[in-house]
């Protein structure tokens, strides 16, 4: 048994889920497709986001989410027109709307959701 032909399902956490529900709905504009009683589950295109309610979580400072954009300097500016932080790390180059770019062309940039986890967006060259 494998799992190379199972659909994949991502998992975050969060404390408080009427802030993360409006967070992952309207700020980022992903379909809720329920609330239950453990979690609120969206579809991010296809792939099932289950956001689990805890009492307490203490986020990781890696990424624990990313999507891939066409176009990622339009989407920084749609993302921070919407209110959000685009996160800057001192250690490495990022221009001014947040974007680093990595040696093989790659643009990438980071922000949290109301949780702390740190999500990002990659345009790929």
């Amino acid at each position: 048994m494998t799992l190379q032909t199972a659909t994949l399902m991502a998992f975050v956490a969060t404390t408080n889920a009427e802030r993360t529900k409006a967070f992952y709905r309207d700020t980022l504009g992903l379909k809720l497709v329920s609330d239950e009683a453990f979690a609120l589950v969206f579809d991010a295109n296809g792939t099932m986001l289950r956001v689990q309610k805890v009492d307490a979580f203490t986020p990781q400072s890696f990424t624990a989410l990313g999507w891939q954009v066409a176009a990622i300097r339009a989407t920084t500016a749609a993302l921070i027109a919407s209110g959000v932080e685009m996160s800057r790390f001192g250690w490495m180059p990022q221009d001014e709307l947040g974007i680093w770019t990595a040696d093989d062309g790659a643009q990438v940039a980071w922000f949290r959701d109301p949780d702390g986890n740190v999500l990002s967006i990659t345009q790929f060259p």
